[in-house]
């Protein structure tokens, strides 16, 4: 349920505030491997969270890139 509310509000922002999302997202990625690869991770399953998220972002830009 918690992931439809976050793709809703995904296709409700505009090409510009999906990029800065995704950017946004991949720098929190790169952070938290970061974190991981130094032992100061305290939650693993939040990398799977933001991989998924940011491919949930690709495919809203791809979706309204095909309209």
């Amino acid at each position: 349920m918690k992931t439809n509310k976050y793709v809703e509000e995904l296709k409700a922002k505009s090409a510009e505030e999906l990029n800065q999302e995704l950017v946004s997202a991949k720098k929190e990625l790169f952070n938290l491997r970061f974190q991981n690869a130094t032992n100061q991770l305290d939650n693993t399953a939040r990398i799977k969270e933001v991989r998924k998220n940011i491919a949930r972002i690709q495919t809203v830009i791809t979706q309204n890139a095909a309209k």
